[in-house]
């Protein structure tokens, strides 16, 4: 588990709390990060990816993302899902500056991880104002 510096206001003990409490809630996450919308990690609970690699590309993901749903006129963007042979990526914005990067095997229950999220996604968002 990576512990980086946490944004102000919060302590990253808070946040990675938040990580490892989403986890056991959804079925298939095997690991998350917090970053910056620019791509700065903020928290992490990972142990197989290189966060900080993660977390740029994340940024980049959810950059493109929002400006593909304005571009479409379907309204906000929600999340942005990857989906590959062994599992999945969803990006999730938490407030104009922040984002939540999920990542999951084969089994993640996507269902339960948009119903939990939203919640998720609204305390993080108070930690990190």
């Amino acid at each position: 588990m990576t512990n980086p510096p946490p944004a102000a206001g919060a302590s990253s003990g808070d946040l990675v709390k938040e990580l490892t409490g989403l986890r056991g809630q959804v079925l298939g996450i095997s690991e998350s990060i917090i970053a910056t919308t620019d791509g700065l990690l903020v928290a992490a609970d990972t142990a197989d990816v290189q966060p900080e690699s993660l977390a740029a590309l994340s940024a980049a993901s959810l950059a493109l993302g929002k400006r593909s749903a304005a571009e479409v006129g379907l309204g906000s963007l929600r999340e942005v899902v990857t989906r590959c042979n062994g599992g999945y990526s969803v990006v999730l914005a938490v407030g104009e500056q922040a984002l939540l990067v999920i990542l999951g095997d084969e089994g993640l229950d996507l269902a339960a991880l948009r119903r939990e999220a939203p919640a998720v996604v609204e305390r993080l968002g108070g930690l990190l104002a």
